[in-house]
């Protein structure tokens, strides 16, 4: 493995700012703390830090060699909503509070490459780390785009990773093309006409109105989207009544919609407001719908996904490269920097006997920290390929 000697150095050391980060999670466009501590650390380096880009963001500029060339790395800082179950030393002290999507191995890693890579600079151009908020559905990589992140900062490409719990440490999926889905969320109110029970022939039942509408949401992917492709919808919540004797004047149901192809994205939204309009007015009823758009698919470019795979392929040897995965459908709002620049995200597994292997968002998850000098590595030898 081509994993630099003083990162190796280094895990004891990131490992202690991995589990601090974790002890104290703070939520999207909330990592007041974490990103104090990442600004003073780039700092002490001698980087130059800009603070404030997307609200909690801040991007580290780190000069090599002259060189026009540059190149953005970026990792997440946010934690989730929800109460941890582990029992661990460095567990969270916040209340319903958790890094249980690993963003706190994240932070550390590309903190890990900062250092060595600023200790080194054995690159031509520039290094831009991009310490990014509220990546879990609040958009924050949307949020620093909005705010020049790339006018500021230009990035020929740009290189984000994530952990795989389900898949062992050491292999790594990586290819071109679609990665993950995109996600778009939506609201139905379906407006009856509220009655007693035992007359609901004088009144309008938007229950029996939203239960066609269920039905019909899932024949939108079996009939409309060709077989090839990935299409999801999820209904995730409904609301309706007050009474079991009362036919209420409304139902709300709420979900999500996946995606990996631009063009079936908008096929899917086309017949899902055609599908639940026309259902509603069938059964006498009418339907609102809000339809919002949230993250992008998150694809690959061809020639980045390439460079990527090389140096990821020196990291962990050429045969532990998953170059044929399946999409995942879930998102990543790094798709939104993948729009503006090309470049390339990856999946690194970290599952080992006994640790690593519990599911993303799970309140017993925990970053394995035997991940965080592969993460670091492969940043650092990415920048000295690419700025070579």
């Amino acid at each position: 493995m081509d994993v630099p000697s003083e990162i190796k150095a280094m895990q004891g050391e990131m490992t202690e700012w991995r589990r601090d980060f974790h002890s104290h999670p703070e939520l999207g466009f909330e990592e007041v703390r974490t990103s104090n501590i990442v600004a003073e650390k780039l700092e002490s380096w001698g980087l130059e830090v800009h603070r404030a880009i997307g609200k909690t963001g801040l991007v580290g500029v780190l000069k090599g060699r002259p060189g026009n060339a540059s190149i953005g790395l970026r990792a997440d800082m946010d934690a989730l909503a929800m109460e941890e179950a582990n029992a661990f030393g460095h567990r969270s002290t916040t209340p319903n509070r958790m890094h249980a999507c690993g963003h706190d191995g994240h932070t550390a890693m590309l903190l890990g490459a900062a250092k060595y890579l600023a200790q080194t600079r054995n690159f031509a151009g520039t290094v831009n780390f991009i310490f990014q908020p509220a990546e879990e559905g609040l958009a924050g990589a949307k949020a620093m785009v909005d705010d020049g992140l790339f006018d500021q900062f230009p990035c020929d490409s740009v290189y984000g990773i994530h952990n795989d719990p389900g898949t062992s440490l050491g292999l790594v999926n990586v290819r071109a093309g679609g990665m993950l889905a995109a996600v778009d969320y939506f609201v139905i109110r379906v407006r009856g006409e509220g009655c007693h029970g035992g007359q609901p022939h004088k009144g309008i039942d938007p229950i029996s109105a939203s239960a066609h509408i269920l039905t019909v949401l899932q024949t939108i992917v079996a009939r409309n989207v060709n077989p090839v492709d990935t299409a999801v919808i999820s209904v995730g919540q409904i609301h309706a009544g007050t009474h079991d004797i009362v036919i209420p004047d409304i139902v709300e149901i709420r979900g999500s919609v996946r995606t990996l192809k631009p063009e079936t994205r908008d096929l899917v939204e086309h017949h899902f407001k055609r599908a639940v309009h026309g259902t509603a007015q069938a059964q006498g009823a009418v339907a609102e719908i809000e339809y919002r758009r949230a993250y992008p698919p998150t694809i690959n470019t061809p020639d980045e996904a390439a460079i990527a795979s090389s140096v990821a392929s020196k990291i962990v040897g050429e045969k532990n490269i998953l170059g044929s995965e399946p999409s995942w459908t879930a998102g990543e709002d790094f798709a939104f920097m993948l729009e503006k620049r090309p470049g390339a995200y990856l999946f690194f597994g970290q599952k080992e006997p006994g640790r690593g292997g519990v599911a993303l968002h799970n309140p017993e998850y925990d970053f394995n920290d035997n991940l965080l000098p592969l993460g670091a590595g492969f940043f650092a030898r990415l920048t000295e390929q690419v700025l070579g």
